[in-house]
């Protein structure tokens, strides 16, 4: 994706973007459910503000952008307009209260991600609205000016796309960095779910995991066994022959090739299981495109997120994204 304005005048221009009336539709229904569940949780002004890397991006990115647009600070440690320009941004963002969340990425650490914006010199500072990325400006800026961007951002991503952003409670305080210290251990638990996995209990196997999750979220055993059970699970009752059939003669078809994804992966064919999702993405939209999306993040979950396979297959994803 390469910006073709990256000037401060008519930036939010969003007329274009063929989501908007989907995201409307779709922010509109996430209210309405978390009002049914007693309303969205409230975040601390601090957590407005947040690092991303290429394993974080579509979570604290493009999904958080269906409920609050999502401003980019791409940046480097040795970069000294990026040490002027960074703290504005975060105390605007804090400012708007909810309206706007910051994600900030080093680009030193983040190549990746800084070759699939185009990023020709830093800062840059880029919105995505709805899975959309919009340039906004690169380089410094007067604070008036920057508050102008932001208030027809904030704007455009109300009265387009309904996103209103999440609940801000000023008096609580993000938990600190040390506090998400694992209850365990989980030994047993896991050795639990891996004797079920492994005589075929699936549903138990699954519940083990998430039982081991549901103390320690980022355990990464616990994840894994989780991705392959679930796995093992949807493929199950699959006819293979007749989900080969499936995707083969209905190539628009987004659950044949979503199971015949699952088939691939377990078959040992990664490659060929990963090359089939994204090639749905790129030709899809709307949910169908997000539940392709969504199957192949699931699937990276499967192999590991430090499998070369897995990386190759996010940067071709995020190609076809933008």
């Amino acid at each position: 994706m390469q910006p073709r304005n990256m000037s401060m005048s008519g930036v939010v221009d969003l007329a274009a973007v063929k989501a908007a009336g989907e995201a409307k539709s779709k922010a509109e229904q996430a209210r309405a459910e978390a009002a049914r569940q007693g309303g969205a949780p409230a975040v601390a002004p601090s957590a407005l503000v947040i690092d991303v890397d290429e394993a974080t991006f579509e979570r604290d990115v493009l999904t958080r952008s269906s409920e609050v647009p999502v401003v980019i600070d791409f940046w480097a440690e040795w970069c000294e307009p990026c040490k002027q320009l960074g703290p504005l941004l975060e105390r605007l963002v804090v400012e708007y209260n909810g309206r706007l969340l910051l994600a900030k990425i080093d680009v030193d650490a983040n190549q990746m991600l800084m070759q699939q914006f185009g990023i020709q010199g830093i800062p840059a500072v880029f919105a995505v609205v709805a899975g959309q990325a919009l340039p906004l400006f690169q380089g410094a800026a007067p604070e008036a000016q920057i508050r102008e961007t932001l208030d027809q951002l904030v704007l455009v991503a109300e009265e387009r796309f309904g996103l209103t952003g999440i609940p801000v409670d000023p008096n609580a305080q993000a938990p600190a960095a040390d506090a998400q210290v694992p209850a365990g251990p989980y030994d047993a638990l896991l050795e639990a779910a891996v004797v079920a996995l492994d005589s075929g209990d699936l549903a138990d196997a699954a519940q083990a995991y998430r039982n081991v999750l549901g103390d320690d979220p980022g355990n990464p055993e616990a994840k894994l066994g989780l991705a392959q059970a679930e796995l093992l699970q949807r493929v199950q009752s699959l006819d293979p022959q007749q989900v080969r059939k499936d995707a083969a003669e209905k190539p628009a078809d987004v659950a044949a090739q979503i199971a015949a994804a699952d088939l691939d992966l377990v078959g040992g064919h990664v490659e060929d299981a990963f090359g089939r999702l994204v090639e749905t993405v790129r030709r899809t939209f709307g949910d169908d495109r997000e539940a392709a999306r969504v199957r192949l993040l699931e699937l990276f979950e499967v192999i590991g997120g430090d499998d070369p396979r897995v990386t190759a297959a996010r940067t071709a994803l995020a190609r076809v994204l933008f």
